[in-house]
């Protein structure tokens, strides 16, 4: 694998650090975060798993970082473009296959196993982090109604019902617990 290649691949990793979150452009919402700023906070979020927890914390971080590398390539795609997940699987595929070609093949194929595992939800730790993924959006929404008086309840309604780790239940409980306090504080309509 050439110098090249593996530049060309931090050049496109590098991308997400100013790729803003399209749902968060939608709702206007002024320096709104980007991509990579999100899959941080989620990576972070596997540090909270302790060592009673059956999952491997190591993957947790790994898919965290992995799952939205395809929109380095495709953008950040959401539910409001209308284009059917089955596409969007496969452009997000067809990016991935382009991003993990700039790597030693032994890495690229490891980030693809991890995109796939992602994706499939087939396991605990892939089901952990698209609860990590929904958590993080609804941990934004409610920063961003602190800060701006804009009611997102919208990205609280689209997770009713998705968590199950009971780490995640708890945190969205006490979040749903503070959103009402502000909300009764501020009159966020």
């Amino acid at each position: 694998m050439s110098s090249k290649e593996i530049l060309s691949f931090l050049e496109l990793v590098g991308q997400l650090k100013h790729l803003k979150r399209e749902g968060w452009v939608i709702k206007k919402i002024d320096n709104c975060e980007t991509v990579s700023g999100h899959m941080y906070r989620m990576a972070m979020c596997t540090f909270l798993l302790d060592e009673k927890s059956q999952l491997n914390r190591t993957k947790c971080l790994e898919l965290a970082l992995v799952h939205d590398l395809a929109e380095s390539i495709i953008g950040d795609i959401t539910p409001n473009e209308g284009i059917p997940p089955d596409v969007k699987h496969q452009m997000e595929l067809e990016a991935m296959r382009k991003i993990t070609k700039l790597l030693p093949k032994s890495t690229g194929d490891r980030i693809m196993e991890l995109f796939e595992e992602y994706e499939s939800r087939e396991t605990d730790e892939a089901k952990f982090v698209k609860e990590l993924d929904y958590f993080d959006m609804v941990q934004q929404a409610y920063e961003y109604e602190k800060s701006t008086n804009v009611n997102l309840q919208e990205f609280f309604t689209a997770v009713e019902g998705k968590f199950s780790t009971p780490l995640l239940v708890n945190l969205k409980m006490e979040l749903d617990k503070k959103r009402a306090e502000i909300k009764s504080d501020e009159n966020i309509e």
